[in-house]
Parts: C-alpha cells; sequence; structure tokens
C-alpha cells in the first residue's frame, strides 16, 4: 500500500482537487494530510473527502513531513504539494521504477517547467542550489527542491532528515543518493492554486547556508554513484 503524504496550511481552494486527484489513480492507498493549524476550510475539506487528517503544530515543511511519516502505515511512500502543482497521475510511472529495484525516486521539475509555472528567478534559484547539491556531495540530483518523491519506508531511518524547514527537501535526496538507489525522472509542473508561501531570496539563502553546515558537521558525501539500473 502507498501513503500519500501532503503538508497543507491555509490550501482550501486545491487540497480537495488533489485528494481526488490521488483517488482517479489509487483507490486503496491511505492519505494523510498533515495540517500545520489552517484558519481556513482544508481540515474540513479533507475529512469530507475521507482523508486522515494529522495536526503538527510546529510549523515548517520538514516538521510536516516527519510527523507525516510517523503515522504513516504503507510501505511505500509517496510525497505531493497540497497546491496542486505536483500531478498525482505521475505516480504509477515513478512506482514503475521502484519495482525495478530503486529505493529512492524523485520528481524533477526544471527541465518540463513553464515561465507560468515556476518564475525566472525561482528557476535560477533552483540551478544554484543545484549545483551546490552537487558539488559539495558529488551527488547525481537535478532538482534539489522537488518536492515530489516516492520511495520505500524500509530506508527511512537512515534517510530521514533532521531540518524542520524548506531545507528537509534538498537533505533527504542527499541522504537518499547517497547510500541507497536513488533516481530522478522528470516530471510535469502545474501552476500552483492559491496564495504563494515561498519567500524566494529567504529559502534559497537559508538552504545554501543549510548545505555549508551539512558537508562541514555530517561528512556525507560519495565519489560514486551506487546504482546502475536503467
Amino acid at each position: 500500500m502507498i501513503s500519500y503524504i501532503i503538508p497543507a496550511l491555509n490550501e482550501e481552494g486545491s487540497i480537495g482537487n488533489v485528494i481526488k486527484k490521488i483517488r482517479t489513480i489509487d483507490k486503496e492507498g491511505e492519505i494523510v494530510v498533515v495540517d500545520s493549524n489552517s484558519t481556513d476550510k482544508t481540515a474540513e475539506i479533507v475529512i469530507s473527502l475521507g482523508a486522515t487528517l494529522v495536526n503538527e503544530e510546529k510549523l515548517g515543511y520538514g516538521n510536516a513531513y516527519k510527523r507525516g511519516f510517523s503515522v504513516a502505515k504503507g510501505d511505500v511512500i509517496a510525497t505531493l504539494d497540497a497546491d496542486g502543482t505536483y500531478p498525482p497521475d505521475e505516480i504509477p510511472r515513478m512506482l514503475e521504477y521502484l519495482n525495478r529495484g530503486y529505493d529512492f525516486i524523485s520528481g524533477e521539475r526544471l527541465s518540463q517547467s513553464t515561465r507560468d509555472a515556476m518564475s525566472l528567478q525561482h528557476l535560477i534559484g533552483n540551478k544554484i542550489l543545484n549545483v551546490f547539491t552537487r558539488v559539495l556531495f558529488m551527488v547525481d540530483v537535478r532538482d534539489s527542491q522537488s518536492g515530489m518523491w516516492l520511495f520505500r519506508k524500509e530506508i527511512m531511518t537512515s534517510i530521514l532528515p533532521r531540518g524542520e524547514g524548506m531545507e528537509f527537501s534538498e537533505e533527504i535526496k542527499i541522504r537518499a543518493a547517497t547510500g541507497h538507489c536513488y533516481k530522478e525522472i522528470s516530471i510535469n509542473y502545474i501552476r500552483r492554486m492559491g496564495e504563494k508561501k515561498l519567500r524566494p531570496w529567504k529559502d534559497g539563502i537559508a538552504n545554501l547556508l543549510f548545505l555549508l553546515k551539512l558537508r562541514i558537521r555530517s561528512g556525507i558525501r560519495t565519489k560514486s554513484f551506487r546504482c546502475f539500473r536503467s
């Protein structure tokens, strides 16, 4: 069974659509929405559609995911954003790679993203962070900030990041790529519904500093890729 983990904060305009799209491809999967004290109808919509609602009082992208992972019942974890930017219909294709023997599949957005979905500023920032990630950790990661992943729950203990905010996304990929069979596949990336919450400059600089600290403190690095599956 797949557990779909979705962090949410005031996403009443899109969360319902995301849940319904997941149900079109997976009738049996577990859908867990981690709500961080939304003040709109997000929680009400989640419950009305039969998904599991979990509350996480501590704000932060990483905190939401840690809470969601802790209650997930499936042997496979899939992640999506509540704003509708990641298409659930990419999950079956990602699952095919998992069934070939990969441990962690990440959706790469940049090659198929349009200016409507990702601004030039956002695109440049992502590419800068990607370069630092590849150079510092010697990993073949092309989209370090993607929020759509599919992985085996059994590897959780060795890849679970310590970051509490947006840095969680890059850290989980680094840990997966340096210790497990990691692969990125190109996916469609759609314009978000509702208000943008990303703070490009502040989040970008924070992520960059986090990468430098992680490299110095953790010693994580690989000089050889550990997976050669097609």
